[in-house]
């Protein structure tokens, strides 16, 4: 992708997407065949976004649908930060949707405070400061918001698991109220730590809190023991992808493997697309990532 091109340009990729086979549509339901169903995590044009301008979030569902065949989306705050309250630019991100027939799934929520806070009162305003983002999220029709369990890195293992733990409950009975998940990714620090996630997962112990396994974002602690030890609490999963060899596998996870992982744990729902490499350009690496998805899901059906 050319981050000088138009946005109508940029829009108009689906000619060759197309030429590559690559536009059939996700089944809505497990009775269709699809052992899980694709989204597109909105991450994955985050150098267009944010630095070409050349699309904005009320381009992205349409983006998804024509360039890409995909019909289920993940939204990232950073790219509508101030319309959280904002119900006539949400209405209208909506009717997109609907036009296109587009799902709304969640929104990755950054920048809202600490829900592990070491400071009490710092936490509650965490946790109160997300409540715009999920009543947003209830008024697009997704099913969650992903926040970060970020601490600070203060205090023990088990101190940070406690606090994370409660600024998370009194988000998910707030999520509870509107029908919204309260789903946390491996995003750095101790959440990119299984183990540690899990502690916190069964410290809540609400249903409306669950977790959202990446990929990557482990850093030292094993990629695959880490997802194995999320899906029982998930509500999603994000393919996150960095880059990709001549056989068309990506370089620094064994999807295959990391597949029958999240397939064992009974997981049908969706997986969102994150293209986060620099050697191919946004549009080639989703792409590359959706296919990638799709031969994988054939052969393991």
């Amino acid at each position: 992708m050319k981050r000088s091109g138009s946005r109508r340009q940029f829009l108009g990729y689906g000619s060759s997407a197309a030429a590559l086979g690559l536009l059939s549509g996700c089944a809505s339901i497990r009775g269709r065949g699809e052992l899980f169903k694709i989204s597109l995590a909105e991450w994955s044009f985050h150098k267009t976004l944010f630095e070409a301008k050349t699309m904005t979030n009320l381009d992205f569902p349409i983006l998804a649908r024509r360039t890409y065949g995909i019909g289920a989306v993940e939204y990232v705050n950073q790219f509508f930060k101030d319309k959280a309250k904002d119900y006539a630019y949400l209405r209208e991100l909506k009717t997109r949707c609907d036009g296109e027939g587009v799902r709304s799934v969640l929104i990755m929520c950054d920048g809202e405070g600490e829900l592990g806070d070491v400071d009490p009162a710092k936490r509650s305003e965490a946790v109160s400061n997300h409540h715009k983002w999920v009543d947003a999220a209830r008024f697009l029709g997704c099913h969650s918001i992903r926040v970060n369990a970020a601490t600070g890195g203060q205090g023990s293992f088990e101190e940070q698991q406690r606090r994370a733990a409660d600024g998370l409950f009194h988000l998910a009975e707030y999520g509870a109220r509107m029908g919204i998940n309260i789903i946390v990714e491996n995003h750095g620090g101790l959440s990119s730590n299984g183990e540690w996630l899990v502690g916190v997962m069964r410290l809540v112990g609400s249903f409306r809190c669950g977790t959202l396994p990446d990929f990557g974002n482990f850093s030292d602690y094993d990629r695959y023991r880490g997802v194995e030890e999320m899906m029982p609490y998930a509500k999603g999963v994000s393919a996150k992808s960095n880059d990709f060899d001549d056989a068309g596998n990506e370089t620094q996870t064994d999807y295959r493997r990391m597949l029958k992982i999240v397939l064992a744990a009974h997981y049908h729902g969706y997986i969102g697309i994150e293209y986060e490499g620099s050697r191919l350009s946004e549009h080639e690496g989703v792409l590359k990532t959706k296919q990638l998805l799709e031969k994988i899901r054939a052969e393991l059906a």
